[in-house]
């Protein structure tokens, strides 16, 4: 989690402003404060399947969904996080979503034991819809017998331990969800990684009864799906949806054993490396969960047969490559150099893997799907693969990057779709959406009027949105401006895609 480093690195000087007209047509266009711009350093035109997936909509169920949107990458940061806003009226808390965690939870502003983390602490006594849950038979209580507490202890030694409390949680303007009552935990004590990290909390996505899925589902307000879409190696970002969505054509699914284990587990049977199969014995995948597909893990950890088997068969198919220590002399990183900087084109030089589920179809992996920088090397890459402790099959975001993956817990199936990502929330992006009318709490104890308490969900002013006249970007570039000024409609043709506007909005 902790082991990729980002640098960026500015040297560009130009000016650009870029033109939004006021329009007063269903087409009006809005930027949210919160929403980030995100300019890739470079661009390349999609794949057929991937430009014919964005052509077409992905159609609602009869129930609402919750569109959200994922910031943050999963090698800078080793986690994705989204936004949720927590009491009345709501304060703002950016949680990792984690299928692997069962429970939702945030620093308070009573924790004895938090980091400083993106923002400010929960405040309960300035929510008018809070309630700390009272001890009762279905719950741990604390040492007084008075209140509901709860306690997780994760793999890499961090903790996370509170109250269970109940307070209505907004998921953001995109969402058709209206806000809902549901538990969550309010921090006391954080150690290790959720004490230092910069995210606020964790968005439990598993199975069990305090996670948000689970909650939603049994309010009957969500079908018992979700999915989830990572963003590609140099863009991060990207989509999720609680609640159903029409799977798209092309997306191959695999079945997952709820009572196997409690994790979202696939049915993995077989790998190939170059279209050439491992001929791994398939019970090398079957150990004690499965293969257990985890949002909250960020590479991917095979048992030692199978790790060997993949890295050497990639090995072979590479011989232009040469071989390099890796960036930490901590781990012993499988690193290749040659491959040049250009993400999209690592595919001429590593070759695909193909997983093979039980029912015969394939998830491919193109090396982003495996690979991740050398911080320290340009034009290397290294393997995001590692070997297990256990004979658990771990699979974590990196395997994920740029797949639409759909968590069918209804139908006991995940399914994977490649597609691009940090572009899917244009797509799912509910358009009928109402427009806030007021900029949302900062967590902040000034100027705050509580809301009178009442038994039914409020209606709530979610993130305020403004109009733009003019945007103007300074950034410094060290080229002559005669070799610049030829690119010039190009660059505006990328800033305009980027910002889902008309070229013609975007001037130079």
């Amino acid at each position: 989690m902790d082991r990729a480093s980002l640098l960026l690195l500015l040297l560009f000087i130009t000016t650009v402003s870029i033109f939004f007209f006021d329009l007063t047509t269903a087409d009006e266009l809005e930027l949210t404060a919160e929403s980030p711009m995100i300019f890739p350093l470079s661009y390349s035109s999609l794949p057929p399947r991937v430009e014919d997936f964005r052509r077409r909509r992905l159609h609602q169920s009869q129930l609402p969904n919750a569109h959200m949107k994922l910031y943050d990458d999963l090698l800078s940061n080793g986690y994705y996080t989204t936004r949720l806003w927590i009491g009345t009226p709501p304060q703002e808390f950016a949680l990792i979503v984690d299928t692997g965690s069962t429970v939702t939870y945030v620093p308070c502003s009573t924790c004895k034991q938090c980091g400083k983390h993106q923002d400010p602490k929960f405040q309960p006594e300035l929510s008018s819809s809070y309630k700390a849950l009272k001890c009762n038979p279905d719950c741990n209580c604390d040492d007084e017998g008075k209140l509901c507490v709860y306690e997780r202890r994760y793999a890499e030694m961090s903790s996370s331990s509170g109250v269970l409390s109940e307070d209505l949680i907004s998921f953001g303007n995109e969402s058709q969800l209206t806000p809902q009552r549901a538990v969550f935990g309010c921090e006391d004590v954080e150690t290790g990684d959720l004490f230092s990290q910069r995210a606020d909390g964790i968005m439990g996505l598993g199975r069990g009864k305090l996670s948000v899925v689970d909650q939603l589902v049994d309010k009957g307000v969500i079908e018992d799906v979700f999915s989830l879409c990572y963003g590609g190696m140099e863009v991060g970002g990207g989509a999720m949806v609680l609640g159903k969505i029409s799977p798209p054509a092309g997306m191959v699914f695999s079945h997952s054993d709820p009572f196997r284990s409690p994790y979202y587990n696939i049915d993995l049977k077989q790998m190939h490396v170059a279209g050439k199969s491992l001929k791994l014995n398939p019970k090398v995948f079957n150990g004690k969960h499965g293969t257990v597909l985890d949002s909250g893990t960020t590479y991917a950890y095979f048992p030692k047969e199978a790790f060997i088997a993949i890295k050497n068969a990639i090995i072979k198919e590479i011989p232009s490559l040469k071989r390099i220590h890796g960036p930490d002399p901590n781990y012993d990183d499988v690193c290749f150099s040659g491959a040049g900087r250009d993400v999209a084109e690592i595919h001429n030089f590593f070759p695909e893997i193909d997983m093979e589920f039980g029912n015969g179809q394939k998830l491919i992996l193109s090396p982003e799907n495996y690979l991740f920088r050398h911080t320290k090397v340009r034009g290397a890459y290294c393997l995001g693969i590692f070997p297990d402790r256990d004979s658990t099959t771990l699979l974590g975001g990196i395997v994920v990057r740029n797949t639409l993956v759909t968590y069918d817990r209804e139908n006991d199936k995940l399914g994977f779709l490649k597609t691009n990502c940090s572009d899917l929330w244009r797509r799912l992006a509910a358009p009928e959406s109402p427009a806030p009318t007021s900029p949302i709490s900062q967590n902040k104890t000034s100027n705050i009027s509580p809301s009178p308490a009442t038994s039914e969900s409020p209606t709530t002013d979610l993130p305020g949105v403004f109009r733009v006249g003019v945007i103007t970007f300074e950034v410094s570039i060290s080229v002559n401006n005669s070799s610049l000024k030829p690119k010039f409609s190009e660059i505006a043709d990328f800033i305009a895609h980027e910002l889902d506007i008309q070229s013609s909005q975007a001037s130079l």
